[in-house]
């Protein structure tokens, strides 16, 4: 693949966030934004078990999409404080991932300010995102295609993106917001995925305190380097195409793909898989 290094910078105005990063959808790693929340000196694994611990969470791995299972749902559930335990102790494939800050832990939203990066960011859904070490996320892009502000704490990961128009060379599913599932994107076998080496990207290892934005759409992977979590902001999609796409997404594409997964069940999964190789393969 072709993965440039993100642009990075030690702070940024809005203004130059508008005209360098946002109209032009180029993503850019910010070094040294939040060093004044109180978030930045508070948010650690400690703290999260104080203000959280007996919190039941929502838990994800890698296993390969079911036909059983509906639209992200959960694969188990844990006790906060048990899960910063786990993932303390030894790596796991365990993942929290959209787990509202406001609505689970109100308390939390007074480490935070929300930016002013000169667009409005949606202020109830503050995300929280937790990993352990060698953990995954699939390469996919959001259901609503919003630019996306990362907020990260504790550790390191590893994100890859590409924009979507990158989405023919990267075996897309169909009816789904994922890559083909057998894909590593962080060590890609490229003669079972040859398309793979024209897809044109970027990369970059998130620390702690460092914001990343990502513009509208883009593909993501994400892989915790050590045990680690982030918080993510979003703002609606300006695109037209891809507010479209976005409503599509929510108010279609969701229901269709849960409705044939029940009728069809795992040939449909199959069907799509299939699908995203023969796709791809056509444009090479």
């Amino acid at each position: 693949m072709k993965l440039t290094e993100i642009p990075r910078v030690r702070t940024l105005t809005k203004e130059q966030f508008l005209k360098d990063y946002l109209r032009p959808q180029k993503p850019v790693v910010i070094e040294n934004y939040i060093h004044d929340w109180p978030a930045y000196s508070k948010w650690n694994f400690d703290y999260i078990r104080e203000v959280a611990g007996n919190k039941t969470v929502p838990l994800y791995d890698n296993r390969p999409v079911d036909h059983k299972e509906g639209f992200n749902q959960p694969h188990a559930t844990m006790k906060m404080k048990d899960y910063i335990d786990l993932l303390l102790k030894e790596p796991t494939k365990y993942r929290i991932f959209l787990w509202n800050v406001i609505k689970e832990v109100p308390e939390l939203q007074k480490d935070f300010i929300y930016p002013d990066f000169g667009i409005p960011v949606m202020k109830g859904l503050p995300m929280l995102f937790f990993g352990g070490r060698d953990s995954y996320t699939f390469m996919h892009y959001d259901i609503d295609l919003a630019n996306i502000f990362h907020f990260h704490f504790a550790g390191e990961k590893e994100c890859i993106l590409f924009p979507q128009s990158e989405s023919k060379f990267l075996y897309k599913v169909p009816h789904s917001l994922i890559t083909h599932e057998s894909i590593d994107f962080s060590n890609p076998d490229f003669d079972k995925w040859p398309a793979l080496k024209h897809a044109s990207g970027f990369r970059t290892n998130l620390s702690h305190g460092e914001v990343l934005y990502m513009p509208e759409g883009y593909w993501h992977y994400m892989k915790y380097n050590t045990p680690g979590f982030s918080m993510s902001l979003r703002s609606v999609a300006r695109n037209p195409l891809h507010l479209s796409k976005a409503f599509y997404n929510v108010l279609f594409m969701r229901y269709f793909d849960n409705g044939m997964r029940k009728w069809r069940g795992k040939k449909w999964i199959d069907w799509k898989n299939k699908k995203a190789i023969e796709r791809t393969e056509k444009y090479l």
